[in-house]
């Protein structure tokens, strides 16, 4: 909770620091990465940095962060602060890290608001950034505990499939012949590659395979030049990495998991593209746990052909007693498939739905706002986003 004073001090000033949190982080991250261009090359995702995402997503937090503080004094966001707790105990931050962090942000902000940092607005955003980085430092050290540390372990391939001409699934056991720890469906797991010019890219991919699978699995989609930078590590992946190699994976991670309380309640887990990944899991976990209550499986694609996933997804919803499956293409939909983007407007939906999304945000967006609009309560809508998370509305 902020003090009285800090907290007068950040309601007077959020206007301004809101309005210029876009170059603040600019200038931060270019400070940061010229005292420590290590961090750009082996830590911080750089096609992120060079479509400026990575920008977007840090001050989006930080502002979301400190009105929450100002709005809602006595809560704390911790879907937010859980949601990037996971990203960066995947990665392996430590608690070191957030004064570094403090140095370059606190002097970009100088930098930028300039004379209107007086004593009294630096103290008070300094108190914003450590609530928020103490925080996260304590729900990381937690998921680090839990984990019995945030080592990388290598893996070997033990298989590869191509299940569309752009996503390929990688099957791997531990290279020491150990056991492989269990995990929750719809969580990830970072993968460490070592690219051409040395760099060590590290990037998070959902795990496709159910809870319980003697391997980890999980799928990759190449990721080409457009509007935004190839991929370097999907393209390094898709190329190069065959049965026999090794990779370095994190633990698993990740806040988008069923909860144990949905034991049979009516779920809906919709996904379009590559989020698919989390969902299949999820059903297949589903499945072997023999739950009960109505499930609707929603996806949205271009085409069946580009489907990643399409048998395991069709598969373990028809294990389900209850399970409904509606699939939208763009292109050559045939049989009970539709046409078009995904939309419910013709499909019942109970109240009491739990809903699990993945997928581009403009899908996301549009199925949470038609789940409102049936009725189903914003805090029973959960997510996940592939990349920065620039998606920082309120559930309310």
């Amino acid at each position: 909770m902020l003090s009285e004073q800090s907290a007068a001090t950040v309601r007077a000033t959020l206007p301004v620091v809101g309005g210029a949190i876009g170059e603040i982080t600019e200038r931060f991250y270019a400070g940061l990465f010229a005292a420590r261009p290590d961090l750009l090359r082996d830590l911080f995702n750089r096609g992120n940095q060079a479509a400026g995402t990575q920008r977007q997503a840090v001050a989006g937090s930080i502002a979301a962060f400190a009105t929450h503080l100002v709005d809602r004094p006595d809560e704390r966001p911790d879907a937010m602060l859980g949601r990037i707790a996971h990203k960066h105990a995947s990665l392996g931050v430590t608690a070191e890290q957030y004064r570094l962090v403090h140095e370059h942000l606190f002097a970009a902000i100088a930098d930028v608001l300039g004379d209107a940092v007086t004593p009294e607005v630096a103290a008070a955003w300094d108190e914003v950034y450590w609530l928020m980085a103490n925080a996260l430092i304590a729900i990381e050290r937690r998921l680090y505990d839990e984990r019995g540390g945030a080592a990388w372990r290598e893996w070997e391939v033990v298989g590869r499939v191509e299940e569309t001409a752009d996503v390929a699934t990688f099957r791997l056991r531990p290279a020491d012949g150990g056991p492989v720890p269990d995990f929750r469906a719809g969580q990830y797991v970072s993968v460490q590659v070592e690219l051409a010019d040395g760099a060590r890219q590290i990037r998070q991919y959902s795990l496709s395979a159910a809870p319980g699978s003697p391997i980890r699995q999980f799928s990759v989609k190449r990721v080409h030049g457009g509007a935004a930078p190839e991929g370097e590590v999907s393209g390094h992946l898709h190329a190069r990495v065959r049965v026999g190699d090794r990779l370095r994976l994190s633990a698993p991670y990740g806040d988008l998991v069923l909860d144990g309380n949905d034991t049979d309640a009516p779920l809906l887990l919709a996904s379009a593209g590559i989020g698919v990944t989390p969902m299949v899991a999820m059903l297949g976990q589903l499945a072997d746990l023999g739950h009960a209550g109505p499930v609707l499986v929603v996806h949205g694609d271009r085409s069946p052909a580009e489907h990643a996933l399409r048998a395991d997804h069709e598969a373990y919803a028809e294990k389900l007693p209850d399970a409904s499956v509606h699939f939208w293409y763009e292109a050559d939909a045939y049989g009970t498939h539709r046409t078009g983007l995904v939309d419910l407007a013709d499909i019942a939906v109970p109240r009491a739905t739990r809903a699990y999304l993945c997928g581009p945000l403009p899908f996301m967006r549009a199925v949470r706002a038609q789940l409102i609009g049936k009725g189903v309560a914003p805090a029973d809508i959960h997510y996940e986003v592939f990349g920065p998370d620039l998606w920082l509305a309120r559930e309310s």
